[in-house]
């Protein structure tokens, strides 16, 4: 069945509680805190309602950086109920980029810790308002954050900001009348999340993604992999990331499955994790997976338990596609293909796809989503075998960017169509290859380069590990290729031999003017390449040297 859900992410968790009670619906394997549907259905009451009592209201936004803590399920479930928008914030951010999300969120509260890996947030909190030391909790009065008014700390108790053990005593002044009227008013068409871009281009746009939003995109993901009841998913990737949002605290709900979420990823904690408990679902982005097959101790463990896998976050290269089926007993194993304007999925290869689809491309539209491609100049629709922009249509779709009505428009047009900046083509039988950004594209000479085939085929050298490739300006070209390569630990190989390799299988226009061996690619705390920073470090060297006269 391919119907869309109309219901609040706060009434799938009561349905499921009042279906399902003795169901297990969380099990930590690093905390002490497991929780049945029902047992975690009333913790989650008791913390709406003590928002409630702390002045909260629908339609105010509260911000969560903290890794990932159970608070931070019982949070969003929380909010979900009272109509309060979950505003996610990387654990990474350091003061100016918390300072930005914050303000232009017009967040009220802030929900906190200090278990940051590399990060002092009460540091960082009290350079920002340094009025919250002196405050009584609840009565934050900032300068730089005028619509600030609480922190509320979900470890240890600092100066100026509430405990979470302190919430639930707030509900008692909130009857249960009150409360039941509250969570009435709250429609599937509501916000229930901001999820903030990467910014690696401007400033980060927060994406409004609605209950109706979250809620069928995981329906029609999970109905598309064929999830089980009581399927037990590993929760590995960061909460704050809008695929982690999807797979690990929403997928579970409308397949009411038990989630076995990691603090933070470790490549040994999530081996442990499907041996003993048994996990039969496991996300990732191509960093993780890539991690766990080559882990030293991979040999020891049992995952005969494993039966489907997604990949995300970014695109996974053949190779290491073929990698990880070689080594985790998938059943099911796939490329999903989205982005947080999309809550995030669009796209997800058939459970009975050929090996080779599931390989080398995203697969199919989820139902009730429309995509087509375009001329990224003309905006008209080109046929299947053509490359062009991928435009998305349908029920995944944003509400919009918050309080950036000129970039929503640029980015959804008048017809609905959301223009995601990501080159594609379709196949004949409706599945989708994607070549990358449109602003990765690389214009040499007239030639457009598209670095994810350049970096899936040098991925086939046996002394590479891993390849990224920018474009660095030339005076001649426009535009030349420069590729960045980490070797597999042991193995040599020059540049000379990286061009030759490429030249001998690819027409020569693709072959990199630059190479450079690098330990490891910068990354996010998601998991991404950051390719802006990359970009950064072949201008800086190419500056150094005279440019290549010929090619």
């Amino acid at each position: 069945m391919n119907e869309l859900l109309s219901i609040t992410l706060g009434d799938l968790l009561e349905r499921n509680a009042r279906k399902y009670p003795s169901y297990l619906a969380i099990k930590y394997i690093e905390q002490d805190y497991q929780r049945t549907y029902y047992d975690f259905n009333q913790e989650v009451n008791g913390i709406a309602r003590g928002l409630l009592g702390m002045g909260l209201r629908k339609g105010d936004q509260v911000a969560v950086w903290a890794p990932n803590y159970p608070q931070w399920i019982i949070l969003f479930y929380a909010c979900a109920k009272i109509g309060v928008v979950l505003v996610t914030v990387n654990t990474a951010y350091k003061a100016k980029e918390l300072h930005y999300l914050l303000e232009q969120s017009d967040c009220k509260a802030l929900f906190l810790c200090n278990d940051l890996r590399g990060i002092d947030s009460t540091k960082i909190i009290y350079s920002i308002c340094p009025e919250l030391k002196n405050s009584k909790p609840g009565f934050l009065f900032s300068k730089r954050l005028p619509l600030l008014k609480m922190v509320v700390s979900l470890d240890h108790q600092y100066d100026g900001m509430y405990h979470w053990s302190q919430i639930a005593y707030f509900g008692a002044s909130i009857t249960d009348k009150e409360f039941n009227a509250v969570k009435k008013t709250v429609l599937p068409s509501d916000v229930m999340s901001i999820i903030y871009t990467s910014g690696t281009t401007g400033f980060p746009k927060g994406c409004m993604l609605t209950h109706s939003n979250l809620v069928n995109n995981a329906v029609m993901s999970s109905n598309r992999m064929k999830f089980r009841l009581k399927d037990r998913s590993l929760g590995v990737l960061p909460f704050f990331h809008v695929f982690a949002i999807c797979a690990c605290i929403v997928v579970p709900m409308v397949h009411v499955g038990t989630l076995v979420p990691l603090l933070a990823f470790t490549p040994v904690k999530a081996l442990h994790a499907i041996e003993y408990e048994k996990c039969n679902i496991i996300y990732g982005v191509p960093a993780m997976f890539h991690s766990i097959i080559a882990h030293g101790d991979f040999h020891k463990y049992d995952l005969s338990s494993v039966r489907v896998g997604v990949i995300g976050g970014s695109l996974c290269p053949p190779m290491l596609y073929k990698g990880i089926t070689e080594k985790i007993p998938f059943k099911n194993f796939v490329n999903a293909f989205g982005q947080s304007e999309t809550s995030p999925v669009c796209t997800l290869p058939l459970s009975d796809a050929p090996f080779e689809k599931k390989m080398t491309t995203v697969g199919t539209a989820l139902p009730l989503v429309e995509i087509k491609i375009i001329d990224p100049e003309t905006k008209e629709a080109l046929s299947p075998g053509v490359q062009g922009e991928m435009c998305v249509r349908g029920h995944n779709v944003m509400k919009g960017y918050y309080k950036m009505p000129e970039a929503t428009l640029e980015t959804i047009d008048r017809d609905g169509w959301l223009h995601t900046g990501d080159m594609a083509v379709e196949d004949e039988d409706g599945y989708y290859q994607i070549s990358g950004r449109i602003k990765d594209m690389i214009n040499r000479g007239g030639e457009n380069i598209y670095p994810k085939e350049l970096e899936d085929f040098m991925l086939s050298h046996p002394a590479v590990s891993d390849v990224q490739v920018v474009g660095v300006p030339s005076k001649k070209y426009g535009e030349e290729v420069f590729a960045f390569l980490v070797l597999k630990k042991g193995m040599t190989v020059t540049e000379k031999e990286i061009k030759k390799y490429v030249e001998l299988n690819m027409s020569r226009y693709k072959v990199p003017a630059y190479v450079a061996f690098i330990d490891q690619m910068p990354m996010n705390s998601s998991g991404k390449v950051q390719k802006f920073l990359l970009r950064d470090m072949a201008k800086e060297s190419i500056d150094k040297v005279i440019e290549p006269i010929e090619q």
